[in-house]
């Protein structure tokens, strides 16, 4: 029983991270764009700030595994369709969030490229996706 508290702390922290270091980056680029700081988009991804882009990576990269693992150890099915909503549901997050980064560098190395509405769209999509598996997570049906 040890395991499954210390996996599902795990699989809850993990969230809580992947959330929280997405919101720290738009509290961040907020701020800086309100106070007409034009460069924030090329020191977006500079050294401060690879922490919080890696522990996104971490994150998105466990939470799967530990979710799989979870669903295992509870003995639930995999066909439920909370589950399945939250794999679908994942999965257009987590491509949006990888998409999101490519653009994100790619107007890091030249700046000017891109619409930054749809980068905004992109990273509000992905906000919603997660946040939208937290609730189905907190809900459980089962």
């Amino acid at each position: 029983m040890e395991t499954l508290t210390v996996l599902k702390t795990v699989h809850i922290l993990a969230t809580l991270l992947l959330l929280g270091s997405a919101l720290g980056l738009a509290i961040w680029v907020w701020r800086a764009r309100s106070k007409g700081d034009a460069s924030i988009y090329s020191r977006l991804l500079r050294r401060p700030l690879v922490f919080v882009w890696l522990l996104l990576v971490i994150c998105l990269a466990s939470l799967p595994f530990s979710g799989w693992w979870l669903v295992h150890l509870m003995g639930w099915p995999l066909g439920q369709t909370w589950i399945l909503a939250s794999s679908v549901i994942y999965t257009l997050g987590a491509l949006s969030c990888f998409w999101l980064l490519a653009r994100l560098n790619r107007v890091r190395i030249a700046s000017g490229v891109g619409s930054p509405k749809f980068t905004l769209a992109l990273a509000v999509f992905s906000f919603v996706c997660f946040f939208a598996i937290a609730g189905l997570m907190g809900a459980k049906p089962v």
